[in-house]
């Protein structure tokens, strides 16, 4: 396969590489996915998109969206397994549609493996309605005060609260002992009970009322320098210990790229706001 035309783009420094294929006519194999994402014999990224029209998606499930949005996150994390979806991906996908003119409203659809997601775009800002969200087993985490434990390499066991919002997160708020620059993400953290498909791992340290700091290690990549639904799970992990009486929706949340904004909207939704920025194009040669 020769030829094949890439653009670069990153979401507070959460980068991916997105392949359009505007007629469908790209299958990318695993093996070609990783070679993408390999940092030194590919363009390097934490996943690879393909762009292609949601009428041309190889799923059912995926097809079935184009009556509410025209294009399709096929997303692939950097080891070339495939994953629901990306709250930053989804923003740097939204900016590409909007400067190739295949999306020009300020408001539109974008499908996923999880469903339609949303966006709006401000200025430079592009926010995503990431639909709805749940802790699992809440009634359980709620009689223990946690859903499962974690250890980070080298560290102490922690409490952590797992949560869906269409891709998995365990979510640990870590005590003032211990530094969130301190830990040690370079391999994947001991999650106990393990979900069956895998966790992103979300660390948090409050700053103040509606003020998170993170780091993550996110499931097929390692850590990265931002994680959209995971600031976003990070936030609402935080709002849960504070109590069904905690008033504020909205959060500022430091990633080690940049800063985001989660807001908790109606109907138990989760919006992200951040920036998305396209740096690079080419083509690039994948073998057969």
């Amino acid at each position: 396969m020769s030829g094949v035309r890439f653009t670069k783009g990153h979401g507070t420094q959460n980068d991916f590489v997105l392949v359009p294929d505007l007629d469908g006519a790209i299958t990318l194999t695993r093996d070609q996915v990783v070679l993408l994402a390999d940092r030194r014999a590919g363009i390097g990224g934490d996943g690879v998109i393909r762009i292609v029209p949601t009428t041309l998606a190889s799923e059912p499930a995926v097809r079935e969206q184009a009556a509410a949005a025209t294009w399709f996150m096929d997303y692939s994390n950097a080891d070339g397994s495939v994953a629901e979806m990306c709250g930053n991906g989804t923003r740097v996908f939204a900016a590409y549609l909007r400067r190739e003119g295949l999306e020009t409203q300020d408001e539109f659809g974008i499908a996923t493996r999880a469903g339609v997601r949303s966006v709006k775009v401000t200025g430079e800002q592009y926010a995503v309605d990431l639909g709805p969200w749940h802790v699992v087993d809440p009634d359980g985490a709620r009689e223990r005060g946690f859903g499962a434990t974690v250890r980070a390499r080298g560290g102490v066991e922690l409490p952590a609260l797992l949560l869906d919002l269409g891709n998995p997160h365990t979510v640990v708020i870590l005590p003032p002992e211990i530094g969130l620059d301190d830990l040690d993400l370079t391999e994947p953290p001991a999650v106990s009970p393990h979900p069956e498909y895998g966790t992103n791992v979300e660390f948090v340290t409050p700053i103040s009322q509606g003020h998170i700091a993170m780091r993550v290690h996110e499931r097929g990549v390692g850590e990265t320098r931002s994680c959209g639904t995971g600031a976003a799970a990070a936030a609402l992990a935080t709002r849960w210990w504070e109590g069904e009486s905690a008033d504020n929706t909205e959060w500022v949340v430091d990633v080690p790229g940049g800063r985001l904004t989660v807001t908790a909207l109606p109907d138990q939704h989760v919006e992200l706001a951040g920036p998305a920025v396209l740096v690079a194009d080419g083509t690039v040669t994948l073998l057969d």
